[in-house]
């Protein structure tokens, strides 16, 4: 394995295990990539439990989405992750995972759900002060992945930068210049997510 595929299988499995213990990614849902070189990305083979993925699990693919590797294949979503990496050339990984907070959030809002406020905000490249407001779309969910990836970047020409979406009752995605960024905002969003839970629950 080439070492900078080897490392980032590595990264990528980290990840993997890092959300399953927290529940953000149960049974085999979600899918996670990282950009290997203009051309390529690395991303999580179709139908593993990213909590226990191993280096054969994830897999070569283009940016189009096409596996390089015979017998393999990705995610059906691959092509949300295509969108993303043709679009910003500076996005290095892309993560998607169900948690439980994010999907009955994306049920509860039609089109947006505004973060308000919070000082964990500063935790995307966007946001220099708490007092902000990260406006989060909600896509409706679509087994038509090209259809839906349209959808992605006809908002994202038309509105200003952001660092994740919602697709209603399923999840969310998340991406950043490198993995470690992109790690960092699934924690971000996730304890946002929580917390906007927790104020629905105390009537606040």
């Amino acid at each position: 394995m080439h070492k900078t595929m080897e490392r980032l299988s590595n990264e990528l499995i980290d990840a993997g295990r890092f959300f399953a213990a927290r529940g953000w990614v149960p049974a085999t849902s979600g899918n996670f990539s990282a950009r290997v070189d203009e051309t390529r990305m690395a991303i999580s083979v179709s139908g593993r439990h990213k909590g226990e993925l191993r280096p054969e699990d994830i897999m070569l693919a283009d940016l189009d989405g096409n596996s390089l590797e015979p017998g393999k294949r990705s995610s059906a979503e691959t092509g949300l992750h295509s969108q993303l990496y043709r679009r910003d050339p500076a996005i290095g990984a892309v993560l998607h995972v169900h948690s439980a907070n994010a999907t009955v959030l994306s049920r509860l809002h039609r089109d947006h759900l505004e973060l308000r406020d919070y000082e964990v905000l500063k935790a995307f490249p966007e946001v220099d002060t708490h007092s902000a407001c990260v406006r989060v779309p909600i896509f409706e969910n679509d087994q038509d992945i090209a259809r839906l990836a349209g959808k992605v970047e006809a908002y994202m020409q038309a509105n200003e930068p952001m660092s994740g979406y919602l697709i209603e009752g399923h999840g969310f995605y998340t991406w950043g210049a490198t993995l470690a960024d992109a790690r960092r905002h699934v924690e971000a969003f996730e304890f946002l997510f929580e917390c906007e839970v927790l104020s629905r629950r105390l009537g606040l």
